[in-house]
């Protein structure tokens, strides 16, 4: 099973429980080195980014920032786990986690449809 886990950054201070997930740099080496991290990186900040929408007027292009939100993606991983048991556990050791959000989503297995 394939998951894009999603890096969520808060801007206002969180209620973490002690500790803090897995060094970034131990993080990936653990994730990356067992073949259950496919690929990663950080984004450029939101308000670099840009809505790309077609419409009956036309191309619309939209740049950043985006309407208020509390949290904002800062980075992407691509997980190959066995279960959402093992992407949970994969995500939660992330330091993200603690400081800000882990989304993950399955991707849709293309058979299904």
């Amino acid at each position: 099973m394939q998951f894009l886990m999603l890096v969520l950054t808060e801007p206002v201070g969180t209620d973490a429980p002690e500790g803090e997930g897995l060094p970034i740099d131990e993080w990936g080496d653990k994730h990356v080195g067992s073949g259950v991290n496919l690929m990663g990186s950080r984004l450029r900040p939101a308000p670099q980014a840009r809505v790309v929408r077609q419409r009956r007027g036309g191309l619309l292009v939209t740049d950043g920032p985006f309407a208020e939100a509390h949290e904002v993606i800062g980075g992407f991983d691509v997980l190959e786990c066995g279960s959402w048991e093992e992407a949970v556990a994969v995500a939660a050791e992330h330091p993200m986690a603690y400081h800000g959000a882990i989304e993950l989503r399955e991707f849709w297995p293309f058979d299904e449809e």
